[in-house]
């Protein structure tokens, strides 16, 4: 009996939209990161990207709990010295929500050429707009 390994073009992938209102951030991005690598289907390979295409919407209204608004911070760097630049996760939250979930779902993904190919197949939208309507996807719902 031999194992079972998905081809490429056996593999139907599948477009979801994901409401983020009043969601965790970390709830939000563990049930996106599984549909991303594809870890929600009985054909899920490690080494193989079979995930589905993810939309997430409404990303303003994404949850931070607890003290993370004041507590957390978003680095980034270019490498040079004294480059680094520090946003408070609140400031993030009010001028780039999207960025919060984008990070928290890179997080969670492999890294790598396979995670960076997960990773493109999120659309992450801060209001309730978005435009991917034509690939007509399905809702997808998360327990808050």
């Amino acid at each position: 009996m031999s194992t079972y390994f998905p081809k490429a073009n056996d593999l139907k992938r599948q477009w979801f939209l994901v409401d983020a209102t009043g969601i965790p951030v970390g709830r939000l991005s563990t049930a996106v990161a599984d549909v991303l690598s594809g870890k929600n289907k009985p054909t899920w390979t490690p080494f193989l990207d079979t995930g589905d295409h993810v939309i997430v919407i409404n990303a303003e209204k994404a949850v931070l709990t607890g003290k993370k608004g004041v507590q957390k911070f978003y680095r980034r760097t270019t490498t040079q010295p004294g480059s680094m630049k520090e946003v408070r996760a609140e400031v993030m939250k009010a001028t780039f929500p999207e960025r919060i979930i984008e990070s928290a779902v890179k997080g969670m993904l492999p890294k790598g050429p396979l995670g960076r190919a997960m990773y493109r197949k999120l659309k992450v939208y801060a209001g309730p707009e978005h435009e991917q309507s034509a690939q007509q996807p399905q809702i997808l719902t998360i327990q808050k």
